[in-house]
């Protein structure tokens, strides 16, 4: 499921078996769109549906999917309730996508870790993205930077360049990643952990305030103290005893 950001009440459905559907949040009794499959293929055999992401095209009403059988189609609700265009990459599951800053690519990954970037206006492969080493679970393009996020089982996040496909970053997660996202906030490294901190304490207030504790240890405990055996001097048989 994702939303339009264009149009927040409208969502975008879709599954294994479940064609693609447009909803409105504000009238849910009927969808907005419902695709319709393609046509049979050459064998007059009907082509399964399985959607496994899906996103809206800014500024232009269209939808992307990508499908557990390899292909990557475009919809224009306005125009019709097939796809407008279909591509295919590889032979194994699509299993994420997303749109490139521009809009004008999209960027697809596989089960078997392989990442293509690929032209929506052509319905060609412009370059392919290598380093996956397990099935890609979410890619994140950068808004405004020519850079895509991804990650899966292999517990790597990779951040490559989109434009000549180098890896830029690298870092391992150590868990089985299924989902990431870019941040929009800007030195979140810099942020204070705990909000109910006041940032504007001075160091050297906390120094006098370490330098009035008392140190632990250097006091007897008073109930320590109470118990500590008393030298009591008795006499017997002449000498001292100290009991």
């Amino acid at each position: 499921m994702r939303q339009n950001p264009e149009r927040r009440e409208h969502v975008a459905t879709g599954g294994k078996e479940n064609e693609l559907r447009v909803w409105d949040l504000q009238r849910p009794q009927e969808t907005v769109f419902t695709a319709k499959n393609v046509r049979n293929d050459w064998l007059d055999l009907r082509v399964p549906v399985w959607v496994r992401d899906v996103h809206f095209i800014p500024a232009s009403g269209k939808l992307v999917t990508c499908t557990g059988h390899s292909q990557v189609r475009v919809y224009d609700p306005s125009a019709q309730r097939r796809p407008v265009l279909e591509m295919t990459y590889g032979e194994v599951p699509l299993t994420a996508l997303s749109l490139t800053p521009d809009a004008n690519s999209v960027i697809v990954g596989n089960t078997h870790g392989h990442l293509a970037v690929l032209d929506l206006r052509k319905g060609q492969l412009l370059r392919c993205l290598k380093g996956q080493a397990g099935s890609v679970r979410s890619v994140q393009c950068h808004p405004s930077l020519p850079f895509v996020a991804s990650c899966g089982l292999d517990r790597f996040l990779r951040v490559h360049n989109v434009v000549d496909g180098k890896l830029v970053h690298k870092v391992y997660l150590k868990s089985r990643l299924n989902c990431l996202l870019f941040s929009s906030r800007d030195n979140w490294e810099q942020e204070d952990v705990e909000p109910g901190v006041d940032a504007d304490v001075k160091e050297e207030e906390v120094d006098e305030i370490w330098d009035s504790m008392v140190t632990v240890g250097s006091q007897a405990h008073p109930k320590r103290k109470a118990e500590q055996p008393r030298q009591v001097k008795r006499k017997k048989a002449g000498r001292d005893s100290q009991v």
